[in-house]
């Protein structure tokens, strides 16, 4: 993950199938179908939904392709047995894809009493679907090459003690191992933010979309952060090679907002990745969604390595050779609608300071103005007007000049999110 040309696409929640439900030619294909070019680097499955259920296992839900209701489940336990996947995964390894589970999902029960159940966790992970064994491996004999943090709610403990514990598990391995995350664009990410600065990173693979600092906003520049992540990533980031990926939608019905043509995206991969050192590639949701968007995916991989880059696969040596024994960007699938862009104030107490927004995430300490007043947040908040019944904003008075009028939102909020499953139908978004 070194180089600034990578191209991560999720792949498992059938995104284009849930909102075209009659379109089932262009639903989810298995996963070797996508792996027969070189467009696509890195693959993380999604998700693993729940981390701890019946036996003490987790759950996966990969929608149409395997899952609780469609599959059977290791004895004893909520872990669908999707063992048929294990050679479409080895193809994948075997023409240079990394290929990883990505853990959490808007609607996962991703979370962890305390430390000692993360360390416990870790262990977990490497034997049923990393470098261990188990004889319950939803995967069977693949071996991933890592996992992927895409958390979308409750609290940070014991994240720190999980993923310091895999990672020291996957440098005894006998082949490299990732950890990445797909962080919302909002900064600091309120799930996953400590979690970012505490543990070494290989990449994180952030959501420019279903946010104020979408992609649809690069062309202002109190939204588009991406400079702010990639001072993260030099600055505040425990690994100062961790690369800073543009997740973007890969189609309009891929995302509530933040989608932009192949035109908008391929000048944008390129004056972004010529200003920033971090940029490690661009992250789609989803496989489908990209595929059935003229190859969406394409157009990007074109973007990032300068044109000509789709040409069929040539075997390659296997990566995943451990031996085991065998018996899975979400936010929100609707955003924000605005009806103005952002102002400022103009001088005095409130000079700078933008006005609120129904559809930024605030953490504390942030400040904004609001009915003439500047207000504080306590903590973190979405979508709380200032003076509500919320009670996160503390008011620090009237504003001495004008201030800017709020933007609201019609509805929505900035995560991605896991559907249940119609028919066996499910969709998040990273």
């Amino acid at each position: 993950m070194s180089v600034n040309t990578n191209l991560a696409v999720y792949w498992g929640q059938n995104s284009y199938g849930a909102t075209n439900p009659s379109d089932t030619a262009n639903w989810q294909q298995p996963i070797s179908y996508y792996c027969q070019d070189n467009t696509v680097d890195i693959i993380p499955v999604a998700f693993l939904d729940i981390f701890n259920t019946t036996g003490g296992l987790p759950s996966v839900n990969l929608a149409n392709t395997c899952s609780t209701s469609s599959d059977g489940v290791f004895p004893g336990t909520q872990l669908p047995d999707c063992t048929f996947l294990a050679p479409d995964i080895q193809t994948c390894q075997n023409a240079g894809k990394i290929v990883t589970i990505s853990l959490g999902g808007a609607t996962g029960a991703a979370s962890f009493a305390d430390d000692a159940e993360g360390e416990a966790f870790a262990q977990i992970i490497w034997d049923i679907f990393l470098g261990g064994t188990s004889t319950t491996r939803p995967f069977g004999a693949a071996v991933l090459d890592g996992i992927d943090m895409d958390i979308e709610g409750g609290t940070q403990t014991g994240f720190t003690a999980f993923l310091t514990t895999l990672r020291q598990l996957m440098n005894s391995g006998s082949k490299p191992y990732y950890i990445t995350a797909a962080p919302q664009c909002p900064y600091p990410d309120a799930y996953i933010g400590d979690t970012l600065n505490a543990v070494s990173f290989d990449a994180v693979f952030v959501q420019f979309y279903n946010n104020y600092c979408g992609l649809n906003n690069y062309d202002n520049t109190n939204d588009w952060n991406f400079a702010t992540w990639d001072n993260w990533a030099k600055t505040v980031s425990p690994n100062p090679n961790v690369k800073v990926f543009i997740g973007a939608p890969a189609s309009s019905s891929a995302a509530g907002s933040g989608y932009v043509d192949a035109s908008t995206i391929t000048t944008i991969i390129g004056q972004t990745s010529s200003e920033y050192t971090s940029f490690g590639g661009v992250m789609l949701w989803d496989m489908s969604q990209a595929h059935a968007n003229n190859r969406y995916d394409i157009s990007v991989k074109d973007a990032l390595t300068g044109g000509g880059s789709v040409n069929p696969t040539t075997s390659m040596p296997v990566t995943s050779t451990t031996p085991v024994t065998t018996s899975v960007p979400a936010p929100s699938t609707t955003s924000p609608t605005t009806t103005s862009s952002i102002t400022t104030a103009g001088t005095g107490s409130c000079a700078g300071v933008s006005s609120w927004e129904s559809d930024v995430t605030y953490v504390g300490g942030n400040q904004v103005t609001y009915s003439g007043d500047l207000w504080t947040a306590k903590w973190w908040t979405y979508n709380d007007i200032p003076g509500g019944p919320a009670g996160v904003w503390v008011d620090e008075g009237a504003c001495t000049t004008s201030y800017a009028t709020p933007k609201i939102s019609a509805s929505g909020n900035g995560a991605q999110a896991t559907f249940g499953i119609v028919p066996t139908i499910a969709t998040h978004r990273p």
